[in-house]
């Protein structure tokens, strides 16, 4: 076969195939446009969906075929309950351990999930420790607060008894009691850390002036001594001054502060913030003058002096001080301070400033002259600051002291009654 017949014979193939697809589009074409509800040459016209109805869920799917129905409904997004997951994620009722160690003791918090104390339940511990003889101790108190003394230095297993309404932890916490101090800055301190809201204030703030005023006399120097070249002029207050205009008092005259931080409660042992003390220390700073702080200590031994000074610490933190963190030391009508005997009492002086020492703070002791000489064994605090109380126009005390408070009775602009007056020596 030549070129040109093979050609006309693939024209005429691609022509059949080409009328039998013709024959089959006219014969199919009646049914294009059929709604899906004709059959057998009947049509039924069905009528539209309202829109309203298109977009209106009905467990959990949709009336009609708009895509976007599911945005009109309020509850779509709205997760389904599940009393399982709520219980697991309800933590209210759950306790954790913080547990400390100073000194062949243990101190034992119980936590809520907010990190606070809790307060009013006799919560029961057990110790277990590395030969598996097991010692029980009771929140006596109810303070939230467990104290162990007297332990043998080594590990120990700390375990909380189950309490109804509470969830305790599942594992005991394990922790090393320490066979001697470390004079160190205890973490977590602030948990110990009362408001004045919290204590009796005027059962466990006693602490008084009687011995200096006792020690006294006639010659006391009532007025501001201005500042010099050796010495500058200050005050010393708490929230028994009130509110202060410290704008007022640095135009007196006034050149320093040492504000008071807080006390040791002198039945129950609390730590507690002075109510003014980040009011009076903010205000100072403003006005340009110096601060330092002080502690009113009640410590009966060296683990608490620690304590004092980590919670002062705590209180002093974000604020630039310029002068020395010192303890308190006087009496407190009867206290639990004023109970420990003179070596215990230095030791405790020692322990607080030694752990202000270790933290790149200075440290000082206050204390009145007979303090000074019958209460303390001051020679063995000679490295640190004194800032003596003594109420008489020439001091009689014949140790080394850096600064002097000379009358509690002094009177000046912008602090409503008396208050203290002292001068720092440089």
């Amino acid at each position: 076969m030549d070129s040109r017949s093979r050609t006309l014979t693939i024209l005429g193939s691609m022509g059949a195939v080409l009328l039998i697809v013709l024959i089959v589009l006219l014969c199919t074409y009646d049914g294009w446009n059929k709604p899906s509800g004709q059959s057998q040459g009947i049509v039924t016209e069905t009528p539209p969906m309202p829109v309203s109805d298109a977009r209106t869920p009905l467990e959990g799917h949709l009336i009609g075929g708009d895509p976007r129905g599911f945005l009109s409904d309020p509850t779509f997004f709205d997760p389904e309950p599940n009393a399982v997951l709520d219980a697991a994620m309800d933590t209210s009722g759950n306790l954790s351990l913080m547990v400390t160690s100073v000194e062949k003791d243990l101190r034992v918090l119980i936590l809520n999930d907010a990190g606070e104390l809790v307060t009013g339940v006799p919560f029961n511990i057990k110790l277990t420790d590395s030969s598996d003889v097991t010692t029980r101790y009771k929140d006596l108190d109810q303070d939230g607060i467990i104290y162990a003394g007297t332990l043998a230095a080594g590990d120990y297993d700390v375990t909380l008894d189950p309490i109804e309404g509470y969830r305790v932890p599942l594992h005991s916490t394990r922790v090393t009691v320490k066979e001697k101090i470390e004079y160190f800055p205890i973490q977590d301190i602030s948990v110990l850390i009362k408001t004045e809201d919290e204590i009796n204030a005027a059962l466990e703030d006693t602490a008084d002036k009687e011995d200096a005023l006792e020690d006294s006399d006639n010659s006391e120097i009532i007025t501001l001594q201005p500042g010099g070249n050796d010495h500058k002029a200050g005050i010393d207050v708490s929230s028994w001054q009130g509110d202060i205009d410290w704008d007022k008092v640095r135009e007196s005259g006034i050149e320093f502060v040492i504000v008071r931080a807080g006390y040791r409660g002198s039945v129950t042992g609390a730590i507690v913030k002075d109510k003014n003390f980040d009011a009076n220390v903010s205000g100072a700073i403003n006005a340009g003058l110096s601060v330092g702080v002080y502690f009113v200590t009640q410590a009966v031994n060296e683990a608490e002096a620690v304590e004092e000074a980590s919670a002062v610490m705590e209180m002093c933190a974000g604020y630039d001080l310029t002068l020395p963190i010192y303890l308190d030391v006087e009496g407190s009508n009867g206290g639990r301070g004023d109970l420990i005997d003179v070596e215990t009492r230095t030791l405790v002086c020692e322990a607080f400033c030694r752990t202000l020492e270790n933290a790149g703070v200075q440290g000082g002791v206050y204390a009145c002259r007979y303090w000074l000489n019958n209460n303390i064994d001051t020679a063995r605090l000679d490295r640190y600051n004194i800032w003596l109380a003594e109420y008489r126009s020439t001091p009689l005390y014949g140790g080394y002291y850096s600064m002097w408070q000379y009358t509690s009775k002094g009177r000046i602009d912008g602090i409503e009654g008396n208050v203290d007056f002292d001068i720092l020596y440089y």
